[in-house]
């Protein structure tokens, strides 16, 4: 029975799709600890961003790679999928 249980969850989460970026995976990636949505922290703001890259078609591409390389940005947690999320996230606002 809980072989079952675990077989449903695992193809009810594959079913959901991609991860959805949120202020809850920004904080469990550790982002929140330098930058915050609305203000300036250590980094920039999430809206300062998104402002910045407003229009952009290489954006995302580009803060991927940032986030990937910890050249200009300190290295992350988050998996590839999860940068990849919170970058079109970070866009968004």
């Amino acid at each position: 029975m809980k072989r079952i249980a675990i077989a449903t969850a695992a193809i009810l989460a594959l079913a959901a799709g991609p991860v959805l970026a949120s202020p809850e995976l920004a904080k469990k990636s550790g982002c929140t600890n330098c930058h915050d949505v609305e203000k300036k922290k250590v980094g920039p703001s999430f809206k300062s961003v998104a402002e910045k890259y407003k229009g952009k078609p290489d954006a995302e591409a580009k803060l991927v790679a940032e986030l990937s390389d910890a050249k200009k940005h300190p290295a992350t947690k988050a998996s590839d999928a999860d940068k990849q999320a919170l970058v079109k996230w970070v866009l968004s606002q």
